[in-house]
């Protein structure tokens, strides 16, 4: 035999129509094997054969206004996912080499350093104000006033992360008149929340003065930084930013550190307060106001960063006493390092799309975009490293009372797994999903603080198992995220 045993219709009758001409490119299937599949896939073949998955087929199919009904009277499959899906698998892969492409996300790492440093420099005022912060011990042995301030700091961040949340969606809705509408509420009602905080727990008048300016100047700062007016806080943080310098060298009279803190807290709030006023403008905000509830698992995640690094800071001093060293270098590290997190962001978003572009299938694209996300997390621990050992060696060192805790390998592992959680939670937020890094960090938050009370380890060894989990747990997340093509879109 010549070749393989072929079913062949009968040939028709004579008086009946001729066959009609088979079509370019090869024969015709004869009617009874007919299938509108095949239609389909001439009329689609070249984007059928560029699809990296079915899903884009299926996106395009419903965008051609087919409708399951439709599919499944003309087709005779379930709807439009399993006819994508056939599509897909019959046709093969044919991808064109990409055309060049711009990257939207592209941005100079001269802003994000410039933004480091304004996150880090209102630290100076602790350094400028804390001749103030005298008196006995405070809640469970801490320096005078600490529980206020850390209180009122804590609902602070947590308030003014989904108030920032609230304002940068009013911004993109209804331009900066709507953004200013908002914080012109909820920037003083965050400030009067935190400074309410700080009143529930006994003070000093000197540390509530202090977290009353804290208050203050949080709520403007996220103002300016909302309205895109951040190039106005290191003008208002000179004044502290001068102080705090001079009084490593000498000893500043009290009245000049008064001063220079009111000061800056006048200069930031006529900063925002302008700002504010200006971008409202006159006429009505037509766009509709988000819901709350839509901010809610930025605070949350907010709040759990804070306790997170709180913890950070004070664990050593809440386990041993007010005897032990503050890990103050760390947190200074933490701040600093955030110029550097935000622009891998950018860069992760940017290296994401061209991963998308170059991928042919949706492992390739899981594969790359997993390599993406391991080397901008990669990046960050590096810059974090670098820094936590700069901030290290150059804190003031003057007395046994100011030296940071010795950096053995477990602090420092574990800074940079709490590093790790605040950039892998920040990149799920941009991309849209809130609710996993604010559940895993307040899950993180609440177990080191109940180890801390229940005395269970050293505190930097709790923190490396505690965020060491959770930033497995957000990477996860996050790999999933970055290898599915509509998060691209």
């Amino acid at each position: 035999m010549s070749g393989p045993l072929r079913l062949v219709p009968p040939r028709p009758a004579p008086s009946a129509p001729p066959p009609p001409a088979p079509r370019a490119g090869g024969p015709r299937r004869p009617r009874w094997a007919h299938d509108p599949v095949d239609e389909l896939i001439d009329d689609m073949g070249e984007l059928v054969a560029e699809a990296v998955h079915p899903d884009e087929i299926a996106a395009v199919l419903e965008a051609d206004g087919l409708t399951g009904d439709q599919v499944r009277e003309r087709f005779g499959r379930r709807d439009t996912f399993e006819l994508a899906a056939e599509l897909y698998a019959r046709v093969p892969r044919r991808h064109p080499e990409p055309l060049p492409r711009t990257d939207p996300w592209a941005a100079h790492p001269g802003r994000f350093l410039f933004r480091g440093l304004v996150f880090a420099l209102p630290g100076l005022g602790y350094a400028l104000g804390a001749p103030f912060l005298s008196g006995p011990p405070d809640v469970l042995g801490l320096p005078a006033g600490s529980g206020a301030l850390t209180a009122s700091a804590l609902v602070g961040w947590a308030w003014n992360q989904a108030l920032a949340h609230r304002a940068y969606t009013r911004l993109a809705s209804g331009g900066h008149a709507a953004a200013g509408r908002c914080l012109r509420l909820g920037a003083p009602l965050g400030a009067v929340l935190a400074f309410v905080a700080a009143l529930l727990l006994p003070a000093p008048g000197a540390a509530l003065a202090f977290a009353a300016g804290q208050s203050a100047y949080l709520a403007a700062a996220t103002a300016l930084l909302v309205l895109g007016k951040e190039r106005l806080l290191p003008l208002a943080l000179a004044p502290t930013a001068v102080g705090a310098g001079l009084s490593l060298v000498l000893e500043l009279p009290s009245w000049a550190r008064v001063v220079a803190l009111l000061a800056t807290i006048g200069a930031v709030l006529a900063a925002a307060t302008r700002a504010t006023v200006r971008a409202m403008g006159p006429g009505p905000v037509n766009a509709p106001a988000p819901p709350l509830a839509a901010s809610l698992p930025y605070g949350l995640f907010g709040l759990g960063c804070a306790v997170l690094t709180t913890v950070a800071a004070l664990g050593d001093m809440v386990r041993y006493g007010a005897g032990a060293a503050l890990a103050g270098a760390v947190v200074i590290a933490l701040t600093l390092s955030m110029g550097a997190a935000e622009w891998l962001l950018y860069r992760c978003r940017g290296l994401a799309l061209a991963a998308l572009a170059d991928s042919t299938g949706p492992n390739g694209l899981r594969l790359r975009a997993a390599r993406v996300l391991g080397l901008c997390l990669a990046g960050y621990l590096a810059a974090l490293t670098a820094l936590v050992f700069t901030t290290h060696a150059l804190w003031p060192a003057a007395s046994p009372d100011t030296a940071p805790p010795p950096l053995g390998a477990a602090r420092l592992l574990a800074v940079l797994a709490l590093g790790a959680v605040l950039w892998s939670g920040l990149l799920l937020q941009a991309f849209g999903s809130a609710w996993p890094p604010a559940a895993v960090c307040l899950a993180a938050a609440g177990a080191e603080t109940a180890a801390l009370a229940l005395e269970i380890s050293a505190p930097a060894v709790v923190q490396l198992a505690v965020c060491g989990a959770a930033s497995a747990v957000l990477l996860a997340f996050a790999t999933a995220l970055l290898g599915r093509i509509t998060t691209h879109r």
